[in-house]
């Protein structure tokens, strides 16, 4: 049977997930925003997505988590089959525990034990190391290291080669700026940039 996807998102991040979705053998992609973008031909807007969601899996391809919530919790309200995609060059422990609407993209790495829920991105050589808990919509942005046993709350955007030390937990709603490590518990949700990492708003 033809594996059919529509990409909710015509960006950046939306086309690498279709790149991604064609390895996993869908055959057939399509593209839904509300914004016609030059890069791709767009099948659809967003207000449509109930037709589309009668034959094709859906997957929120947006990075910005506020947006992905918003867009995941109206597929899910559709009764859409919500699809998981992963690169099959990125490395995903046989024990691991991956949410639906996930996406984990070329390179990336998630390691023994280690739970992610629903809507996260783990983005290009990115990884989360073993035993972490990773709450819904977060976004472990490229190349950014998340070592073991680290929990992380819902909403979390971890930026570009930020690092976060093992054993420690951000609570939700937190933007961890590019570049920056986390060295112990992040309590009070704002953003934290820097070597420790400190709250700037």
């Amino acid at each position: 049977m033809n594996k059919k996807l529509a990409v909710v998102g015509a960006g950046g991040h939306g086309r690498v997930c279709a790149e991604i979705a064609k390895t996993n053998g869908y055959e057939e992609i399509i593209f839904i925003d509300d914004a016609d973008l030059p890069e791709v031909k767009v099948s659809g807007r967003v207000s449509d997505l109930a037709y589309w969601t009668r034959e094709y899996d859906v997957i929120i391809a947006v990075g910005n988590n506020n947006t992905r919530k918003v867009l995941l919790d109206y597929a899910e309200g559709l009764g859409a089959n919500i699809a998981t995609l992963i690169h099959p060059s990125a490395v995903v422990s046989p024990s691991a525990s991956i949410g639906r609407g996930s996406v984990i993209c070329p390179g990336a790495v998630v390691m023994t034990g280690a739970v992610l829920g629903e809507g996260v991105i783990v983005n290009t050589c990115a990884s989360v190391d073993h035993d972490c808990r990773i709450g819904d919509i977060v976004h472990v942005a490229v190349g950014a290291r998340v070592a073991g046993t680290v929990t992380v709350g819902d909403g979390v955007f971890i930026g570009a080669g930020a690092a976060i030390v093992n054993n420690v937990s951000v609570c939700a709603g937190c933007r961890i700026g590019a570049g920056a490590a986390v060295v112990s518990d992040i309590k009070e949700s704002g953003t934290y940039v820097g070597v420790p990492a400190k709250k700037i708003k």
